[in-house]
């Protein structure tokens, strides 16, 4: 049996999400899966994501990949895919979520609650940047990249006191041991899409996306394709200080529903919350409904997003 070549990005994480997504695909008598290792450009450019474009930085290569036939399958971080659909390409899987939320890895095993005010925390996303100025800790917040170890590691030498972190790419890399609080959703939302994998392939290829099917888990496509709507709506990219998060309530019962929140804030401490309940069947009107009360308190002129 011929093997299905999956392309992934070169980053440790990468890696072993793409392992993940190989195993359960063999598992589920796919055949063998042989991974292609593709170099993607927020890998190369050490620059921050908001000055290479953001969103697509690490999604555009695997996408090219798969359209001149080089792979069959692609896997992303689902947090990192452009809100519009690629032509050509088909979401031909979202598997089940892993933990959304943020976590804090800080020096001394400390809490959020237990770091002194005007504490040094790393982060290089927009959305972690403002919402820890919003709490009014006087949080010095400082941009920084690179993989897990990289980020921890300026804890461990003392350039920062602490990073923020999303809990499952700790989970997927076994190094769960270093986290010194999983962060309430109700202090820090995570970014829309957070936990969840992205499976593609070409729109043309019914074979490879019959065999991806049994990878999808659709309490998880409902949830993130309620966040990735209303950030869509907002015309905010992966990049933009938006997070959200979707979960679903009474799955299995005659009335499923989503429950959506979403917070959308800028460095300067500036923090709006809402969120919304509505039926599972139509996840991507509910992200649209909450993204519209945002514009209808005045978010598209306080943080620079509008709503079509």
């Amino acid at each position: 049996m011929t093997a299905l070549r999956l392309g992934t990005r070169r980053s440790p994480l990468a890696l072993a999400q793409s392992r993940l997504v190989a195993a359960a695909l063999e598992l589920a008598g796919a055949g063998p899966v042989e991974l292609v290792e593709i170099a993607t450009v927020g890998d190369v450019s050490r620059q921050p994501l908001t000055e290479l474009g953001g969103t697509g930085v690490f999604v555009s290569a695997l996408r090219d990949a798969l359209l001149a036939g080089e792979v069959d399958l692609a896997v992303h971080s689902l947090k990192d895919l452009p809100v519009a659909a690629a032509d050509g390409i088909l979401l031909a899987a979202v598997p089940a979520r892993e933990d959304p939320r943020d976590v804090l890895v800080a020096r001394d095993r400390l809490t959020l609650a237990g770091l002194p005010d005007g504490s040094r925390i790393g982060t290089g996303s927009p959305r972690r940047a403002a919402q820890l100025a919003a709490m009014g800790r006087g949080f010095a917040v400082e941009g920084v990249r690179g993989n897990v170890d990289t980020r921890v590691g300026l804890v461990h030498s003392g350039q920062v006191d602490a990073v923020v972190l999303a809990y499952a790419g700790l989970s997927r890399l076994g190094r769960l041991d270093v986290v010194t609080e999983v962060l309430d959703p109700s202090d820090l939302l995570p970014a829309p899409g957070q936990g969840a994998l992205a499976v593609e392939c070409r729109a043309d290829r019914a074979d490879v996306a019959a065999a991806l099917l049994s990878l999808d888990d659709p309490a998880t496509r409902a949830a993130v394709t309620a966040e990735r709507a209303l950030l869509a709506r907002t015309e905010a990219g992966c990049s933009a200080p938006v997070g959200a998060l979707a979960e679903v309530a009474n799955l299995g019962s005659s009335d499923p529903e989503i429950f959506l929140r979403a917070a959308v804030g800028t460095s300067d401490g500036t923090v709006r919350r809402l969120s919304i309940t509505g039926p599972l069947g139509d996840p991507v009107g509910l992200g649209h409904q909450l993204a519209d009360r945002f514009l209808g308190e005045g978010a598209a002129g306080l943080w620079g997003v509008r709503v079509r």
